[in-house]
């Protein structure tokens, strides 16, 4: 079955709403524009797929070829691609072509429709003679189906300098269907201490910048092949753009970055822009077209990363945009910019009912989700822990303000909404658990998600699992340190520090089983794996056990 991208009319239109979203000038390619020479291997980034439904996947690459004398310019390249049922590609399933053109630094989205539900299918690119690796990737079950079971990894903060990507080969050999990322897949400034490796170029401002930063990223053989071995879902965090940035506020500048002149709207639709060329997500993603953009400054602008996906009967999927709506943060120490840790008795700011780290809209949205009565679990995939985790014994409490401890109305009214779904169908037919699943912190916390955190005692209304990095470092507190963080927040029962990996959640009609994987050592190419605590979730209670 042909189903060519290359028709001029829709894709000017659909050029034209992304330039006005982003600023940057027409996307696609006029007619009669000329053709880039692809004299050497333009696949080196590898390939990949994401937001998959039940007849249809989204489908990645960007060619940035070799050599020193190989770049595309400002031509425009014919990438063409094959959906097959094998991995000999002697069953084609679809085929089709696309411009890959330099205002989207040359990547490609293909959006492919009429694939069959719940089935794994191969795809591959073929640009000038080269041919690009093969990737496997599924559609979801329609939206009426059984499903028996579903496996999903969760990952995050995968710092370039603080390791290898070795955990993403254990990940492939787990066999995901589907992998979660929840943000920080760059990171924006350089200079690690003790660095692993490092990075090529230095801070992270400009629209070539954070091109170049992907780039990088997705050099990594470990990286390209989890990509490449099931569709991923994607949200982001900060370091996507500035480190602890909220909406259209800058996160804390550390004095060795180089000054900027334009305004950090400008620099977020540059990173915005970067991250949609890099990622398998669909071109619906911006949900408004700017007329007049205000002199190219990028504010206003918004790409809509949050959404539903529905895995038939078992599950649904909701992926929650933990930045871009997000209010300033308050309670930071001296009174600048960014994060840090604080006490809230001592902040009137803190407890402003009105503050929101989703956004209104978004709040309104996922309301509306959990309204819906949809069948199975629900999961909820965001930034960052949910529940509260006071830092210091006895009454006076130390948190840190970027996280939902900042934000503590706007949690309120999200375990509001896990209540409300709960009683909605409490007695003879209760529902699955809210599973809650995060990152940022670069450790793994597990633990009930509260109706009131203040009271040990009141109703669990999910269960959440924060996981840790993939080689992001964390906090070097010992042992006994964290253990007295659990007991002053009785609602976890299980947090580390120390160790960097992913999450596997197996979710069945009857329970959840969440594996915590972790490698050995995230300074060696060559880590081993091994599973670090595994816990369970029955359907209809919402309480962890570990197993």
């Amino acid at each position: 079955m042909i189903n060519s991208n290359i028709d001029r009319r829709n894709l000017l239109k659909s050029g034209s709403a992304l330039a006005v979203a982003l600023a940057t000038g027409p996307l696609w390619a006029q007619p009669g524009a000329a053709q880039a020479r692809i004299s050497s291997n333009p696949f080196t980034l590898g390939v990949a797929s994401g937001s998959p439904q039940a007849d249809g996947v989204v489908l990645w690459t960007r060619l940035l070829p070799t050599g020193l004398f190989s770049s595309l310019g400002k031509d425009v390249a014919t990438v063409r691609w094959e959906v097959a049922h094998d991995d000999q590609f002697k069953q084609i399933v679809q085929q089709g072509q696309s411009l890959a053109a330099p205002e989207l630094a040359h990547s490609v989205h293909v959006e492919v429709a009429g694939l069959q539900a719940d089935r794994w299918y191969f795809y591959r690119f073929h640009a000038g003679d080269f041919t690009s690796p093969a990737g496997r990737t599924r559609t979801a079950p329609a939206a009426d189906a059984v499903v028996a079971k579903l496996r999903l990894a969760y990952a995050s903060c995968q710092r370039w300098e603080h390791g290898y990507y070795s955990a993403y080969r254990h990940l492939v050999q787990d066999q995901p269907d589907l992998v979660m990322f929840l943000g920080d897949y760059i990171y924006e400034y350089p200079g690690a201490a003790n660095a692993v490796r490092n990075v090529t170029g230095g801070w992270v401002q400009t629209l070539d910048d954070y091109r170049a930063r992907y780039a990088l990223h997705k050099s990594d053989a470990d990286l390209q092949a989890a990509h490449a071995a099931c569709p991923w879902v994607l949200s982001w965090d900060d370091h996507e753009v500035h480190n602890d940035y909220t909406g259209s506020t800058e996160g804390f500048t550390s004095n060795a970055e180089p000054a900027r002149s334009e305004p950090f709207e400008r620099r977020r639709a540059a990173a915005y822009q970067a991250w949609y060329e890099h990622m398998p997500v669909r071109a619906n993603v911006l949900t408004r077209a700017l007329a007049g953009f205000n002199a190219g400054t990028g504010a206003g602008a918004e790409m809509r990363i949050y959404q539903q996906l529905r895995w038939g009967q078992l599950a649904n999927l909701l992926l929650l945009d933990p930045r871009q709506y997000k209010d300033p943060i308050v309670c930071t120490k001296d009174g600048r910019l960014g994060s840090s840790t604080f006490d809230p008795a001592s902040c009137a700011p803190w407890a402003d009912p009105a503050r929101s780290l989703l956004g209104t809209a978004q709040e309104t949205w996922l309301a509306s989700q959990l309204g819906q009565n949809a069948p199975g679990w629900h999961v909820l995939g965001q930034g960052s822990v949910l529940g509260p985790r006071d830092f210091k014994p006895g009454p006076e409490k130390t948190l840190w303000n970027d996280g939902w401890d900042g934000y503590p109305a706007a949690r309120r009214r999200l375990t509001d909404m896990l209540a409300k779904r709960q009683a909605a169908h409490s007695g003879a037919n209760p529902q699955h658990a809210a599973i809650v699943l995060g990152g940022d912190v670069h450790e793994n916390w597990v633990g009930h998600v509260k109706t009131d955190y203040a009271d040990a005692k009141s109703a669990n209304v999910g269960v959440e699992f924060c996981g840790t990095g993939i080689t992001s470092r964390s906090n070097n507190a010992p042992r006994n340190v964290v253990d007295g963080w659990l007991a002053e927040n009785p609602h976890f029962t299980f947090a580390d520090n120390r160790a960097k990996g992913y999450g596997l959640c197996d979710f069945t009609p009857a329970q959840l089983t969440t594996t915590l994987r972790v490698v050995d050592d995230v300074t060696r190419k060559d880590a081993a794996i091994s599973t670090l605590a595994a816990f369970a979730v029955k359907a209809g209670r919402a309480v962890v056990e570990r197993v």
